[in-house]
């Protein structure tokens, strides 16, 4: 999970922090002042926002990404 930290962080310049819990793990990234969306494809987060759009390498058992308000935030599954 750590490359993923790294990936995230190089292609944002905010803050990127880690948060675990039982049943998974969220990533959140501020990706600045945008609106846009996020979502997970073949293993790949793709960030689209009027500026453009910035790709990293999701963390394995990615279920889903959102953004809000400049913010990303990537959900994991712990499998069972």
């Amino acid at each position: 999970m750590e490359h993923n930290l790294r990936s995230a962080r190089e292609e944002t310049d905010g803050p990127v922090r880690r948060y675990d819990y039982d049943d998974g793990s969220v990533i959140v990234a501020d990706v600045g002042p945008a609106d846009g969306h996020a979502e997970v494809v073949d293993g790949t987060v793709v960030v689209v926002t009027d500026g453009g759009h910035r790709e990293f390498e999701a963390p394995a058992g990615a279920a889903r990404a959102v953004m809000n308000n400049g913010v990303v935030t990537i959900e994991t599954e712990d499998p069972a």
